[in-house]
């Protein structure tokens, strides 16, 4: 049993070559886009449309709102026992998308960290809106000085996420976080797609003008009243926030998006550069990337 994992940079073709991938294996796709399971991001998020939905049959694309909690915690947890089910029909499953924290929920494996507590969570989030990510670093430097001095103390996620922890256990994160990847009955074989940076950075452009063709916009604005959800904090929607609130004009706003969406395609191969098992492919080689595939 192998489940192969696909993915690269936003931008860089994985759905269709993801969609030619398994119609050859004749298998399942898991989705590991962590924006793409919101149903309302018909535009921004780029899910595979319903003619490829149709030919190849897919997993967490849509089967959420964006008012819906999430967590990398969860999508191991779901799709170990989906994956149960697929590999009693399939020798073969395929995993497409870029969101690395999904994707190391199933290589390496999430810390049984105790559930989310609502109220905790939105303290803290109350916490960040009125005193700020700095007061809130300060605190977590006092509560888990190791985690604050290796940890990502850069993403506010990570701060949020490890002072929620503190709260609900009373314990430090840092002592809860065992670092151990954990064993799965299957094996993983990782394969990375790559292109040269200035034609990926054109797919990118491209791929911006054609969302906003499709009506970005429009949906952005049905979304506005949302833009506070954690789902919206996302590149293309949270740029066009900024220009309805009268930040800045279209133009700018467009051009934001161009240059935040290069700089997460960048971002991305960062982590997954982590990754020591990784196939590295240019995505322009599709005959050796399907090949490799097939035959591994």
């Amino acid at each position: 049993m192998k489940l192969i994992i696909l993915t690269g940079p936003t931008g860089i073709g994985k759905t269709d070559l993801s969609i030619r991938t398994a119609s050859r294996l004749h298998t399942e796709i898991i989705s590991c886009d962590s924006r793409q399971m919101y149903r309302e991001l018909q535009i921004g998020a780029a899910p595979p449309s319903a003619e490829q939905l149709a030919t190849v049959k897919h997993h967490f694309i849509g089967n959420l709102s964006i008012t819906d909690y999430y967590s990398a915690g969860r999508f191991e947890l779901d799709t170990i026992k989906l994956l149960d089910n697929l590999f009693i029909k399939y020798d073969k499953v395929l995993m497409v998308g870029g969101s690395g924290m999904y994707i190391d929920a199933i290589v390496q494996g999430i810390d049984d960290l105790p559930t989310a507590n609502p109220e905790i969570r939105s303290q803290i989030m109350r916490r960040l809106e009125t005193e700020g990510i700095e007061t809130l670093r300060t605190e977590l430097k006092n509560l888990d000085p190791d985690y604050y001095e290796t940890g990502d103390i850069v993403n506010p996620k990570r701060v949020l996420k490890a002072l929620e922890v503190i709260a609900q256990t009373g314990k430090t994160y840092s002592s809860q976080r065992t670092g151990q990847a954990k064993q799965r009955p299957f094996d993983i074989v990782m394969v990375g797609l790559t292109m040269e940076r200035q034609q990926l950075y054109n797919r990118i452009d491209s791929r911006v003008d054609a969302m906003l063709e499709a009506g970005l916009e429009a949906e952005a604005r049905n979304l506005y009243k949302y833009k506070h959800l954690n789902s919206l904090n996302t590149v293309g929607y949270k740029e066009l926030f900024g220009y309805f609130d009268g930040e800045y004009d279209f133009g700018e706003a467009v051009r934001l998006i161009k240059r935040n969406s290069r700089r997460y395609a960048k971002k991305q191969m960062t982590w997954f550069n982590r990754y020591q098992q990784m196939h590295w492919f240019n995505r322009t080689n599709e005959d050796n990337i399907m090949d490799f595939i097939l035959n591994c």
